[in-house]
């Protein structure tokens, strides 16, 4: 029998885990938290000094009987979830619910999921640390008290359904805030000027200079304000004399990024691998609790994945400098070992950085055991990583100063010299390469042209996803658990929505910002948020009691409450009237949002529920229309339409023809493997059952989706490793015959 009990967080770990200890252990999955606040309820007494009631998640009563009946029959309970806050909390809470006494359990804490770090905790065990769960705590019951008060006051003054959060308002309001930038913005117009020069002698390289200053006057973006201008100063540089006053020729140095938080890793992510936030820590998770590698069993193939900490583990810095110095030699090992300070101020900073658990795991060679989600992250944070271990990259600079009267044009350009770090790791560089041919100071240069150009300031732009993270973070809003799941809730509730990757804030997202803004100005804005934030790091270090940061924040928040009870005028988000007429009720159609985009849909809603796509330019898309186009199985015409996503493809015409082809970028139609027709009946509807192709497999699913969501799996023949067996050796004689 088993001695001692480890409890772990998510079945993939459990799994993973459990092959690193020997049979006197046993590892148990508490799937996440088994315990929290009441739904039905606010489930804190604010008159007793905040106490909150926790009562066991419905879903985990056998789960929790389950762990009761193990922790009876072992000596020993190692508490091993997340190395953070929350999985302090969810160690807390087994504690309190399973009844386990001080002297039974340890807590234990790995950043990877590898055996030595594993073996390594279990000989390392601690105390659980209060601190972490009171901040823990302090966040859960204040966002708590923000959501189930100021909710239902948006119920009653603007729409049923809407919610309130800390963090995810002071995201829209920062999305609303650019956009009244945007639409505030008034573009002025300014002009720039460029010579283009070369040597005298003839086949020499060609290179533009820059207008900069008059009369040692550096001019700025906006000096030259129009043509008028520009063209004066064109006429006065008629007939001047282009001559090298001064050539300065040096390195420069740029140093590698730091290795990833969570924060950056989800901005390259989106950036450079188009995956959202949510998409990104789920893949992230993967990796970190383990994946089988050939013949070797599960292992964690990156450090932990939620933390805002720039260490690293001297061990793993030491073996990535022996790889380093193996496979790309010593030039692009750097002069000292790189340490990193982080620049949060809450840091935790007994985490680590997220890196690979060995850099030695290289991505290409284990492609093949990844899905090409896990690869591509895998292969970002392992570049990232080794990258800020190596050399600086290396630029050769020049700078080249030119007269001409009494104007001055610059020129400027680099070459890299030495690869340093961007041998791993491409970085955007700003620097425009430039081939200068051999210069000489005092050196007249023969003028080709002179090239104004117009320009005109433009706004600033939308926030993307990766934007937008770095804006909670630079602020310091929510930590790295909270980016994804509030992008996630803003768009859910369509307090914004997406213009290609652009957030945009809707109308209702506007007029709920509108009235916390107005009615809550002291607690929904950025910095509140940051101060909270800070709050609740002193509770997590034991410098401030979580009940007064609880009392000093709920005291001003209850009075607002009262104000805006009385004050608060019932607010209506005005949909868009258009003239376009419902075809099937006769009411007229009013412009909606979704989360992709805006759309037409009824005045008449919900009674008619009747909805029009539009394109980019609000233009309405016909939701099938006829092409020229013929179907090749019966000869009919075939009707583009438009899916529910939004892509176009084409149908037969023929409703007996069951036929359809997707649209490739050149318009061409491609055979699209649509349902196959049987004499299989549904026993839920009586509909003809229709053969699909799945990723699993094929099935039958109901003719009259979604109304009928019947679905029956195929069972496909299993073979036996004889049979296989025997179908390889079949095989090599042929072969050999």
């Amino acid at each position: 029998m088993p001695e001692h009990l480890v409890i772990v967080e998510s079945p993939a770990k459990e799994k993973t885990i459990s092959k690193f200890l020997g049979k006197d252990f046993i590892v148990k999955s508490s799937y996440g938290h088994i315990r929290d606040l009441p739904k039905s309820k606010l489930g804190i007494d604010i008159k007793d000094n905040f106490k909150p009631t926790y009562i066991n998640i419905p879903k985990a009563k056998k789960l929790i009987s389950d762990l009761k009946k193990a922790v009876e029959n072992t000596n020993k309970v190692y508490l091993a979830t997340d190395f953070d806050r929350e999985g302090e909390a969810i160690a807390w809470h087994l504690k309190e619910a399973l009844n386990l006494p001080n002297s039974k359990i340890s807590r234990i804490t790995f950043h990877e999921i590898t055996p030595e770090a594993i073996l390594d905790s279990i000989k390392h065990p601690r105390g659980l640390n209060m601190g972490l769960v009171n901040s823990q705590q302090a966040r859960r019951l204040l966002d708590r008290l923000v959501g189930y008060k100021l909710s239902p006051l948006l119920w009653k003054k603007v729409k049923i359904g809407l919610s309130a959060g800390r963090v995810q308002s002071v995201a829209v309001m920062i999305i609303c805030h650019r956009e009244e930038e945007i639409n505030n913005f008034v573009s002025v117009e300014y002009w720039s000027i460029e010579a283009e020069l070369s040597k005298i002698e003839k086949d020499m390289p060609h290179f533009k200079a820059q207008l900069f200053s008059k009369n040692n006057c550096k001019f700025d973006k906006l000096t030259i304000k129009s043509k008028e201008q520009s063209d004066e100063i064109l006429k006065e540089l008629k007939d001047a004399k282009y001559v090298i006053k001064s050539i300065e020729a040096k390195q420069r140095k740029h140093s590698p990024y730091p290795p990833y938080i969570t924060s950056t890793m989800q901005q390259d992510a989106s950036r450079r691998l188009g995956i959202s936030a949510s998409k990104t820590m789920s893949v992230a998770q993967k990796l970190y609790e383990g994946i089988s590698i050939g013949k070797n069993s599960d292992i964690g193939l990156i450090t932990y994945m939620r933390t805002d900490s720039l260490n690293i583990a001297k061990s793993a810095q030491s073996e990535t400098l022996k790889f380093i110095e193996a496979s790309y030699g010593k030039d692009f090992l750097p002069k000292a070992q790189r340490i990193y300070k982080t620049k949060s101020k809450g840091a935790q900073e007994a985490h680590e950085a997220i890196r690979p658990t060995s850099p030695n795991r290289v991505p290409s060679q284990i492609k093949q055991y990844l899905s090409p989600d896990e690869f591509k992250l895998y292969d970002l944070i392992w570049r990232r990583f080794l990258a800020s271990q190596m050399a600086d990259a290396i630029y050769s600079t020049m700078s080249v100063e030119i007269s001409a009267k009494n104007y001055l044009f610059k020129s400027s350009g680099s070459t890299l010299f030495f690869y340093g770090f961007l041998k791993v790791y491409n970085v955007d560089d700003n620097e425009k390469e430039t081939k200068f041919p051999p210069l000489e100071n005092g050196e007249t240069l023969s003028l080709l042209q002179v090239l104004p150009q117009q320009h005109f300031t433009e706004h600033p732009p939308r926030y993307n996803e990766a934007s937008l993270i770095k804006a909670l973070e630079e602020h310091g809003i929510g930590r790295p658990s909270t980016y994804a799941p509030t992008i996630k809730t803003i768009l859910d509730r369509l307090y914004v929505r997406l213009d290609g990757k652009k957030f945009v804030p809707t109308n209702l997202g506007i007029v709920v910002n509108n009235v916390l803004r107005n009615h809550f100005s002291n607690i929904i804005n950025v910095e509140f948020t940051a101060n909270v934030e800070e709050k609740f790091d002193d509770i997590a270090e034991n410098k401030a009691v979580w009940q007064s940061v609880l009392k000093d924040f709920y005291e001003p928040f209850e009075k607002n409450l009262e104000k805006a009870e009385k004050n608060l005028q019932i607010q209506k988000v005005q949909a868009l009237k258009t003239s376009e007429i419902c075809p099937n009720c006769g009411k007229y159609m009013v412009i909606r949002d979704s989360r992709t985009g805006q759309f037409l849909g009824c005045s008449g809603y919900p009674e008619c529920k009747t909805t029009m796509s539009l394109d980019k330019d609000g233009k309405i898309i016909a939701r099938q229309q006829e092409t020229d186009m013929k179907c090749d199985k019966c000869g009919s015409t075939l009707l583009k339409k438009i899916g529910f996503r939004g892509n176009l493809y084409l149908t037969c015409k023929n409703p007996e023809c069951k036929i359809t082809y997707n649209i490739d970028v050149n318009g061409n139609k491609i055979l699209k493997l649509g349902p196959e027709r049987t004499t299989i009946k549904c026993k839920k509807c009586g509909s003809e059952m229709f053969k699909r192709i799945g990723k699993r497999g094929p099935f039958i699913t109901c003719s009259a989706f979604p109304k009928c969501r019947n679905l029956q799996w195929i069972k496909t023949p299993k073979v036996s490793k004889e049979k296989i067996s025997v179908i390889k050796t079949s095989k090599k004689k042929i072969k050999n015959k």
